[in-house]
């Protein structure tokens, strides 16, 4: 009968509320860049945030639950530090973990003793976090579990998730326990720009858009893929949710960050693909950045100081890229930005020719270097470092030079970025759609479908797949690479097919359509595939 009422509620919560305004998911989709900070009482260990207390042991659980909170006393921790780097790293919002899976509580919560306020801190870091971001003028952002251990493990269940016998809509008193600290942080903490609800969100996100109608809902409402960029651009906001290391939560020891050139190229590639990048920082338990951090954000910083109009505001181009070319595209105008990402860096003072064949020109079109005037090369007042253009049959051919010193040896690593105005698209890309799979038993293959619904300017194209193995994965979690099947070549519109290479039964997989034009590859959607089991 409880079950029935809470269906009947979130049903009720459901029908009165519109979900997420199309007004302010353009405004999200303007911001482009946010800042996760994952943190909680088990960063004092270094482990996984939360999941540890999985498959542990009692005595485990206990000591979790009992002494970690009473060795939690972040004495370094002064958030408005977080918001300065923040700021200058050109981060528009920012999401901070309010509760995480283990159920404590980062803020002042009457629900429970499991708390930030009950350690040796004792007081209300959330609170903290949202005042130093607003004073930076980045909007205010809460990750919020559904799935609560503490309320689990002192309740008598066994501690898991993604089953269905722990969702809140299962266990009533859960449902309570969280809408209760929903409601604490919708109505005690100001405006909210976002709430990330990393669980079952039905009767929670419902909440959020009554209190705050305002709000955008994020994971629960839109994509919000964890560790990977998708394939294909989408045209609906969706937010890829990436770390600097190989962990959420801080890390003192075995990890392997990604460098700061790394992280732009991985803003890069979802600006092109119309997404906004929420890349994560773990704090240390004693509240401050892990240096590997503040050194990879102030990288990010230099570049977004140089380049930050690329990134805020942008929208997709016809295509995402002509090789190591990738193109954002101003919201509203004709204004392209060309954002060079060569394997060998472009070298100061030097000059480079590009040839661009999916970018027109026109009579008004002007091409300059972000953060350059195009007057002066330091030191060599003969030279005249002017970002120039011409249009042929052949493509729009730019001519530019990285004129501004960056660093004192001369050797900036990171994208340079041309910026054109009054051009239009030259092509029109091909288009893909992933279909269904079918398992061979007999085989242990799969036959996976796809349709290529357009040529595009192509003549001829080559069609396939790609998959990887994600068993054992989060819903939303990707990291292993994606591996190819054959091609097979089309001269025209229409349905393929290809079977992939032996896989293990068993095993679930995902797989997506590629069409490879002359100028670049293109994908479809990813889908799933359970390797052994019949397929719908």
């Amino acid at each position: 009968m409880r079950r029935l009422i809470l269906l009947l509620l979130a049903a009720s919560l459901s029908a009165q509320t519109p979900g997420n305004k199309p007004e302010r998911l353009e405004w999200f989709r303007d911001q482009g860049f946010g800042l996760f900070i994952h943190w909680s009482l088990d960063s004092q260990l270094g482990s996984v945030i939360s999941h540890s207390m999985v498959g542990a042991s009692p005595d485990y659980l206990k000591r979790f639950v009992e002494e970690l909170p009473r060795t939690f006393n972040p004495r370094k921790f002064h958030p408005s530090d977080w918001a300065v780097l923040a700021k200058l790293a050109g981060i528009r919002y920012v999401v901070f973990t309010a509760k995480h899976h283990a159920g404590f509580t980062m803020f002042d919560s009457r629900t429970t003793d499991f708390s930030v306020m009950k350690t040796p801190f004792g007081r209300d870091i959330t609170r903290e976090v949202l005042d130093a971001f607003r004073a930076q003028g980045i909007a205010p952002g809460l990750y919020f579990s559904p799935d609560d251990f503490w309320w689990l493990y002192r309740n008598g269940k066994q501690l898991n998730r993604n089953v269905p016998s722990v969702f809140p809509v299962n266990n009533p008193g859960l449902m309570r326990h969280d809408q209760t600290q929903v409601r604490e942080l919708m109505t005690n903490y100001g405006p909210v720009d976002v709430m990330f609800f990393d669980g079952p969100p039905e009767g929670l996100r419902e909440l959020a858009w009554q209190l705050q109608p305002d709000t955008v809902v994020t994971r629960g409402a839109i994509e919000t893929p964890e560790q990977y960029i998708p394939g294909v651009p989408l045209d609906a906001a969706w937010e890829a949710c990436i770390t600097m290391g190989t962990q959420w939560q801080y890390k003192p020891t075995n990890d392997q960050y990604k460098t700061g050139g790394q992280l732009i190229s991985l803003l890069i590639e979802t600006r092109a693909k119309g997404g906004n990048l929420l890349l994560n920082v773990g704090p240390k338990p004693d509240g401050e950045l892990p240096v590997e951090q503040e050194e990879r954000l102030r990288e990010i910083a230099l570049w977004m100081f140089l380049n930050g109009e690329a990134i805020h505001g942008a929208r997709p181009w016809v295509i995402t890229n002509e090789g190591d070319y990738w193109f954002t595209k101003k919201k509203g105008e004709d204004t392209l930005y060309v954002i060079v990402k060569p394997k060998e860096r472009w070298k100061y003072g030097e000059w480079k020719e590009i040839t661009l064949r999916s970018v027109k020109a026109s009579a008004a079109t002007r091409a300059s270097v972000l953060g350059q005037s195009g007057e002066v090369l330091e030191y060599q007042p003969g030279v005249s470092p002017e970002t120039s253009w011409r249009q042929d049959a052949g493509g729009l051919h730019i001519r530019a030079m990285h004129a501004q010193r960056i660093y004192n040896d001369r050797k900036w690593p990171n994208p340079v970025v041309i910026k054109l105005t009054n051009v239009k698209p030259a092509l029109s890309p091909p288009r893909v759609e992933s279909g269904q799979a079918r398992w061979n038993p007999a085989s242990r293959t799969a036959i996976l479908s796809g349709v290529v619904t357009a040529m595009g300017d192509a003549s001829a194209v080559e069609a396939g797949f790609e998959f990887r193995d994600t068993t054992g994965m989060d819903l939303t979690e990707r990291m292993g690479p994606w591996s190819a099947t054959a091609m097979v070549r089309r001269a025209a519109a229409g349905a393929y097919s290809v079977e992939t290479p032996a896989l293990e039964p068993g095993r679930t997989y995902e797989y997506r359509a590629v069409v490879r034009h002359p100028l670049l590859t293109l994908y479809g959607e990813e889908k799933r595939l359970a390797a052994g089991a019949a397929q719908r």
